[in-house]
């Protein structure tokens, strides 16, 4: 299989990853957790899971997602706080809402939302 690697500041190691994992989101996508009821925006993705072992451990076995897939970093919501979340691929679906995201550390990152996404801000594309 072909690989290719990349530095995880969160797992603070190098990562392997395959080639042919395909993002579905991309930055500035607002998305909904198949599961739990949040959204948020995504303001990152790593290829394959990128966190701690302690932090995916932590999920319960019979709903833990398999490593080998994209995972992304949203600015999340839920009906009472804003928060960051790590979700992976297969718990992630478009949202229906359609809205912006109400999340405090937005204006850091985006410059405004439209078309149904946020536009990354200036400076911050790669």
């Amino acid at each position: 299989m072909d690989r290719a690697n990349f530095f995880s500041p969160q797992a603070g190691r190098l990562i392997e990853a395959p080639r042919q994992n395909r993002a579905r989101y991309a930055i500035g996508d607002v998305v909904r957790h198949r599961l739990y009821d949040f959204r948020g925006v995504i303001f990152d993705i790593d290829p394959v899971f990128a966190n701690s072992e302690e932090w995916y451990q932590s999920i319960p076995v019979d709903i833990r997602p398999h490593r080998e897939q994209p995972y992304y970093h949203l600015l999340a919501e839920n009906g009472e706080s804003s928060y960051v979340a790590y979700v992976s691929q297969q718990n992630l679906q478009a949202d229906g809402e359609g809205g912006p995201v109400e999340h405090p550390s937005l204006e850091q990152l985006f410059e405004d939302f439209k078309g149904g996404r946020y536009r990354l801000r200036r400076g911050l594309t790669h």
